[in-house]
């Protein structure tokens, strides 16, 4: 039984069909979520019509957070869905995910005060993944073909809990922005995502590295918190020494705090008990 209350923030960007997918999957989860927040980086009318249409008959309340589309932003974009969520437990996930039905019971699970949590994915082939958007299905199998990554696949109670502390836990590489999750105080402490960070990569890392260096350990969430990841071309990668340049200067520093972050945006916003829609540029 759930005893208290999170939110889930799903970033998206120009991919409605994912998205909807993504957000079915949501639909069917064992614990749902208290909020569902997109975190919309910029993408066209479409996805705003999605989400429209699929609020009626959605479980719990579905805002969209929109921003200008003005290049790669994620991290202003995530800032802007956190300030405005309304609960204590943050859990973050990509809108190119499909969640196994027990995504939130095994995160809620998994919280402990002290901690962030990092999770892993299951990555699905172009074949499959073409298919399953096609028929909009939000159902994986564990064992059809199309899959890799083969530990991750499973949500087994008993074996998550021993991994949680055990599992790489001091490794600000072996996470994944995808499926992590956070206390809310947590983030407001060390000011949220850095928005120095203007290209794919690595803000994931960093916001690791000022969380561990404000005295917070890392839990892995293996064998559960099971996410299937829909194929897609790889992003543009050539300003990673870029991205790679921040995260050496959070970690050289031993930053616990970034100065374009988080707290611009506290405030901002009205309760979300009365705001479905948020248009934030």
């Amino acid at each position: 039984m759930k005893t208290f209350s999170s939110s889930l923030i799903i970033s998206t960007y120009n991919w409605p069909e994912a998205l909807r997918l993504c957000l079915l999957s949501v639909k069917e989860q064992s614990v749902l979520p208290d909020e569902v927040i997109i975190a919309d980086d910029g993408s066209t009318a479409r996805t705003a019509e999605l989400i429209e249409a699929i609020r009626p008959t959605f479980p719990v309340k579905l805002i969209h957070i929109w921003q200008e589309d003005e290049g790669f932003r994620l991290s202003k974009i995530r800032n802007k869905a956190i300030a405005a969520s309304s609960f204590d437990y943050v859990i973050q996930i990509d809108g190119d995910l499909l969640l196994h039905k027990h995504f939130i019971k095994d995160h809620l699970a998994m919280r402990k005060r002290g901690t962030f949590v990092t999770g892993s994915r299951v990555l699905m082939d172009k074949p499959l993944s073409e298919k399953l958007v096609q028929l909009q299905k939000p159902h994986v199998d564990l064992f059809q073909s199309g899959l890799t990554n083969i530990s991750n696949r499973f949500s087994i109670g008993w074996l998550s809990r021993y991994m949680a502390d055990r599992y790489k836990n001091q490794n600000i590489f072996t996470l994944r922005g995808c499926n992590m999750a956070f206390w809310k105080d947590d983030l407001i402490r060390v000011n949220g995502y850095n928005e120095v960070f203007h290209a794919w990569g690595r803000e994931d890392n960093e916001i690791a590295v000022r969380l561990l260096n404000a005295g917070l350990r890392k839990r892995a969430i293996k064998f559960g918190g099971v996410v299937f990841h829909i194929f897609h071309p790889e992003v543009d990668r050539t300003r990673c020494r870029e991205t790679d340049g921040h995260l050496l200067e959070s970690v050289l520093h031993k930053s616990v705090y970034c100065t374009q972050g988080l707290h611009q945006y506290i405030g901002n916003f009205e309760p979300v008990t009365q705001v479905e829609n948020i248009l934030v540029v």
